[in-house]
Order: C-alpha cells, then sequence, then structure tokens
C-alpha cells in the first residue's frame, strides 16, 4: 500500500485478515473470503475485487502450507492437500485473474515459491514437490504470457519469521543463518513490491531469491 496499491487481501481465516484491512486504510485494504483450492471462490474473490477497486493489475499467490513427514510415513492426502494450496492455488488465481490482467497497462503475477525448489530438503516430499512445480508453473506463464504484457516472476523465501515456523525452528535456523537472523515477512514483500513495480518492467520468469544466503550454505 505504500507504493500506491489497493490490496485486497483474500484468507480463509477471514477475521484476521479484515483486522489487517481496518487497521491500516478501509477505503485501500479490502478483506476479501478465499480458499485458494476453489475454483469458484476464487471467481468469486476477484470479482469482489474488481468491483471495489474498479481494476485488477496485480495478482500475488502468497498461500502456503507446510508440514514433514518422511516419505514412508507421507500420507496421499496429506501429499495431495500440499499440491492443491501450493500449485493448484496459484494456476487457479491465474486463470481466475487472467481476463482483468489482459486489460491492465502493467499487469504482472508473482508466486511464492521457496528454497525448497531450489535446493530438496528431506521430509518435505510433498511441500518440495509442489514449490518445484510452482517454479514450473512460474516459468510456463511467463513465456505464454509476455505477447500480452504480463510479467510472471517468483519469490524465493528462505526461513522467515511466521507462524509456519515455530519457535524452536526460527531459533534453531537463525543459529546457523550467514546473516544471523531469518527473514522478516518485510523482506518477502519488499521484493515482491519491486518486482510488481515499474522498476522490474523488464523482468519476466525471474527467480528472485530472498533467503539471507541460506541456499549458498546447502549441499
Amino acid at each position: 500500500m505504500a507504493d500506491g496499491f489497493c490490496v485486497a487481501a483474500c484468507d480463509r481465516l477471514v477475521g484476521e485478515v479484515q483486522a489487517t484491512a481496518d487497521a491500516l486504510d478501509p477505503r485501500r485494504a479490502l478483506a476479501v473470503p478465499l480458499d485458494v483450492t476453489s475454483a469458484e471462490q476464487w471467481q468469486t474473490a476477484v470479482a469482489t475485487t474488481v468491483a471495489r477497486f474498479g481494476a485488477l493489475t496485480t495478482l500475488v499467490n502468497n498461500a502456503g502450507v507446510l508440514h514433514r513427514a518422511a516419505l514412508s510415513e507421507e500420507s496421499p492426502a496429506a501429499f495431495e492437500g500440499s499440491w492443491r494450496v501450493n500449485c493448484l492455488g496459484p494456476f487457479l488465481g491465474i486463470q481466475a485473474a487472467l481476463p482483468h490482467l489482459r486489460e491492465a497497462d502493467g499487469a504482472s503475477v508473482v508466486n511464492t515459491c521457496s528454497t525448497g525448489a531450489i535446493r530438496p530438503f528431506p521430509n518435505h516430499s510433498a511441500y518440495g514437490s509442489s514449490k518445484w512445480a510452482l517454479r514450473g508453473l512460474t516459468q510456463v506463464a511467463a513465456v505464454e504470457l509476455a505477447a500480452e504484457g504480463i510479467r510472471v516472476n517468483a519469490v524465493f523465501p528462505g526461513p522467515v519469521d511466521t507462524p509456519m515456523l515455530d519457535d524452536a525452528t526460527q531459533a534453531r535456523l537463525a543459529a546457523h543463518a550467514l546473516m544471523g537472523r531469518i527473514g522478516r515477512p518485510v523482506d518477502i514483500a519488499d521484493a515482491v513490491a519491486f518486482l510488481v513495480s515499474e522498476h522490474a518492467s523488464f523482468i519476466t520468469g525471474s527467480e528472485l531469491t530472498v533467503d539471507g544466503g541460506q541456499s549458498l550454505q546447502i549441499g
């Protein structure tokens, strides 16, 4: 919002998103209920956004789920659940937003990938494979949509201080981090803000790693 965007924040946890929108600027922030695995809810979310703000110029696919399990213990249901949120969700979002992105000048899509799609982590078969798939989807979409003036890029966060990681995991990762800490949400937000801005108008299909050097330590 500091860069002049009106923002529709979409989540299943509508109450939390609404509180955040109200704390910012209700005139420029909109809370929208959305289960990213539902094509119907995506259509409704996009329609609600366009009705409120008059257009849709940017899509940021940021929903994600993570769980850990050895290959021998992973369940088909949990594996599929990760794929539905982490890869199917962005696919459905792009499809739903595409008619409006085609009408916008400087339209942009940013997918939140992961360093788990740069190097493999053990016990992350569901998460890692779904993020590798999202990496591929980003590349395909960038190639398909470039001629229509729609840029598609991805950010690759390392560990970030969010509820996805418990306190013990955050402390362990920070202790071994090159920069002495894990990422903050604003670190990722700033990267996304750059990719959707006019400063990145000649960038598409890119993979912006925001991990404090974590990927340099892997392998």
